[in-house]
């Protein structure tokens, strides 16, 4: 009802200030009473005036509502442009640490302080795991470059793992972890050897034939043992020690060793041109 009435007192606002403006235009054309029409004039601005104001009032948040709507969408423009441009700066700082990275692998691959002596070839990890029953990955060189089943394959922290199947220009090697992995061992403190082999996927390598006797610190470097007729050279270093526990009633201790060698983040490898 309020809005009801407001509209009419507008309405008939608007009809006085119709008539009012054409009785002033009359007079003035007439040039009768100035003072009148200066009175008249004033009345009219006032009018007017309250008119404008009640205008302005009523469509004012009409005009903001618009503005808004328009500016909201170019906001959401702007916004994902932003979004795009901080995709691109976030995708070439991941590329350039990736590539940072390989970097260093390279480097770290390019002296094998272990095995200065042996011939090798540099190969690329191109997939993971191309069976089900065995951890392994496949390289991009084969017999082609002289690759043979039996290498050891290294990085520049230690044993990989061993070719154990070739092609042409592929090869696919076995990891260290895997539960068909065996190689001979040796303890850099005591020099004490042993047997190390896989237990399967994220799990730590068992240390056998090391006696109750054998002094093991935590965190020892284990290095292969290259013993007369071992499948690798000797010195590559192969993990370090999780665990050494003496067990009394048994001839030797329960030792495990993580492997040294990230094979989670295999990218660059090299394998050693070496047989028994």
């Amino acid at each position: 009802m309020a809005v009801y009435r407001r509209s009419r007192r507008h309405r008939f606002l608007l009809v006085l200030l119709l008539l009012t403006s054409v009785t002033v235009i009359t007079l003035d054309q007439r040039g009768q009473g100035s003072d009148v029409l200066e009175s008249a004039r004033s009345t009219a601005r006032d009018a007017f005036g309250s008119v404008e104001d009640a205008t302005s009032d009523t469509f004012s948040p009409v005009g903001d509502f618009f503005s808004g709507v328009f500016d909201y969408g170019d906001l959401k423009a702007e916004n994902r442009r932003l979004r795009a441009q901080l995709d691109q700066v976030r995708s070439k700082d991941v590329l350039a640490a990736e590539t940072d990275r390989e970097l260093r692998t390279v480097k770290a691959n390019e002296h094998l302080e272990f095995a200065a002596q042996i011939p090798a070839v540099a190969a690329q990890v191109v997939t993971t795991s191309p069976s089900n029953f065995q951890l392994a990955v496949e390289i991009d060189v084969g017999s082609a470059k002289g690759v043979a089943v039996g290498m050891p394959v290294v990085t520049g922290a230690g044993l990989v793992g061993k070719v154990i199947r070739v092609s042409s220009k592929r090869a696919t090697v076995l990891l260290v972890t895997d539960r068909d992995f065996n190689v001979g061992v040796r303890l850099t403190n005591s020099q004490d050897t042993g047997a190390a082999k896989g237990n399967g996927p994220g799990k730590p390598l068992t240390i056998d034939l090391l006696y109750n006797s054998t002094v093991i610190k935590s965190n020892e470097v284990v290095v292969t043992s290259g013993l007369q007729g071992a499948v690798f050279p000797g010195a590559i270093p192969v993990g370090r020690v999780r665990t050494a526990k003496a067990v009394p009633s048994a001839l030797q201790q329960d030792v495990t060793m993580e492997p040294i060698v990230d094979l989670q983040r295999l990218s660059y490898v090299k394998v050693l041109k070496w047989t028994p």
